[in-house]
């Protein structure tokens, strides 16, 4: 998935989007194509406890915007894509809502610190609601897809909307830990109007 560094940044996911190219486009549809599969689901409660518990924690530091945790929660070369189809389809070919790797996640974290994120003055206050977790196995050890379900409710400029749909995750052991490599939000409303999306799904 990487490409070959011609200086030191090119190396460094937050100065540069070296690994997205069209290998990485390729491997991300074959990722999440056909892997919602009921011979592929994890059943061992323990198992399934513990990616509920992954995905509840990544929810509650968005919530209370600890983005520097948050993005540790993040493999260094990884893809944050909200879809605009409802068939989330292929992102070198139609438009996404957000589809963001890890130089441009950091940049919209940074935005939003800055206090001139005016479509985040003041900054929303939301809360997440995170069910239906279910756990797939892949073709390695160290990696699995994660489905769930989410609800947010957004409060801001006096108006609280609520935006909701399901996630696919695909996570990747990194010593002890599990990182989230890939993030692909749907929304059930993807392909209408829902106003600015300002915040971190």
């Amino acid at each position: 998935m990487n490409a070959p560094a011609t200086n030191p940044n090119d190396s460094d996911p937050s100065r540069s989007s070296y690994y997205v190219n069209d290998a990485l486009y390729r491997e991300l549809i074959a990722h999440f194509t056909g892997w919602q599969d009921d011979a592929r689901a994890v059943t061992d409660a323990a198992v399934r406890d513990d990616f509920r518990r992954l995905l509840e924690r990544e929810a509650r530091l968005l919530d209370q915007r600890r983005y520097d945790d948050w993005l540790a929660m993040y493999t260094a070369e990884c893809i944050y894509w909200v879809p605009s189809t409802p068939q989330a389809g292929d992102p070198r070919r139609e438009i996404a809502i957000m589809f963001d790797d890890r130089r441009r996640l950091e940049d919209r974290v940074y935005r939003l610190r800055t206090g001139f994120a005016w479509s985040q003055a003041p900054a929303s206050r939301t809360v997440r609601l995170v069910g239906n977790v279910e756990v797939f196995a892949t073709a390695h050890d160290d990696v699995r897809m994660l489905r769930s379900n989410f609800l947010i409710s957004e409060f801001w400029g006096n108006e609280t909307r609520l935006l909701t749909g399901w996630a696919g995750h695909r996570v990747a052991r990194d010593g002890a830990a599990w990182r989230i490599a890939a993030k692909q939000v749907n929304l059930i409303d993807c392909d209408q109007c829902i106003r600015n999306p300002s915040i971190i799904l």
